[in-house]
């Protein structure tokens, strides 16, 4: 089992085998309730009864529902980090236009697949409907630490820029492909990976 990362929401970090293991049967029952009932009717006593742990496990970890929501966002980040980081190591002679299919193929298969990603996804949606820049912050953050030297370029607040410019476009497009369509509109998808293929030649070719 890995390690659940330490999200600034814990009350209390994990330290033992068996307390990491108990934050991860949380935050599986967070995000697979989050899909049957929403945000609005999710409470920390369904999660601690899905989770076969007492309700002071839970507020051991949080406090309210959005600390779990947030922390749960935070393991997704870390969770698509480490996958675009394996699809890396077998795209390194594709230059920055593999390197961008490997970070949208990885979001859009999170989306489709991983539990409730598609209301906390990175931050953006909790509360339902909120769409802070903060997270797409992050994810710009880790990506230009994660590419820049893949890319071997430095990681300076002009790469920075870049990098949140294509992930606020590819948030908005991919947002708008699975209201469109459950599993993503494949047309929308395409345009989305079109319009970046074509900012990002612009700025790294």
């Amino acid at each position: 089992m890995k390690p659940v990362p330490h999200a600034t929401s814990l009350r209390r970090a994990p330290v033992q085998r068996r307390s990491a293991e108990r934050l991860t049967r949380i935050l599986d029952a967070c995000a697979d309730l989050l899909d049957e009932v929403g945000y609005d009717d999710l409470s920390t006593r369904a999660v601690a009864l899905r989770a076969g742990v007492p309700i002071g496990s839970v507020y051991r970890f949080f406090g309210n529902k959005r600390q779990m929501a947030d922390a749960l966002a935070q393991r997704n980040l870390e969770r698509f980090t480490e996958q675009v980081t394996e699809r890396l190591k077998s795209a390194r002679d594709g230059g920055w236009r593999s390197a961008m299919d490997a970070v949208l193929d990885e979001y859009l298969a999170m989306k489709r697949t991983a539990p409730g990603f598609s209301l906390v996804d990175f931050g953006n949606q909790i509360p339902v409907g909120a769409r802070s820049a903060e997270p797409n912050t992050r994810v710009a953050d880790r990506l230009t630490d994660l590419l820049s030297g893949y890319l071997d370029r430095e990681p300076d607040d002009d790469l920075r820029r870049t990098f949140l410019i294509a992930v606020e476009t590819a948030d908005t497009l991919v947002h708008l492909a699975f209201r469109v369509a459950p599993e993503g509109d494949e047309k929308i998808i395409e345009e989305a990976r079109e319009l970046l293929r074509a900012y990002l030649a612009r700025v790294l070719d």
